[in-house]
């Protein structure tokens, strides 16, 4: 029994690693989208041909994301935005983020 428990948390352990590292490959792809939109303008419909296609869908699902139309007007607009990934996640664009809406509600 104990074998069984140690090799159910091994499993899922590796899953979630698994998941980690196709969440990485999602995040590149939004940031190469982000490049492409501008220098060439096209970012929104780059990203959605790649969500669109079988390798992001695949991608996608292996991140743990349905790969739906809601997901991929979800990640159209975050292309169009321009904000890089990186900067996105970051503490200090999230603060900010939440200080201009705070500031938009009480205007």
């Amino acid at each position: 029994m104990k074998d069984f428990v140690d090799g159910t948390a091994f499993n899922a352990e590796q899953g979630n690693r698994a998941r980690k590292l196709f969440a990485a490959v999602v995040l590149a792809a939004l940031d190469d989208a982000i490049a492409d939109d501008k220098k060439y303008g096209n970012g929104p419909e780059q990203i959605a041909r790649w969500a669109r296609s079988r390798d992001g869908r695949e991608v996608l699902s292996c991140a743990g994301i349905d790969p739906n139309e809601r997901v991929v007007a979800g990640l159209m607009e975050f292309v169009g935005k321009g904000v890089r990934t990186s900067v996105a996640l970051s503490r200090e664009e999230s603060e900010r983020r939440n200080a201009a809406a705070q500031q938009a509600e009480a205007a």
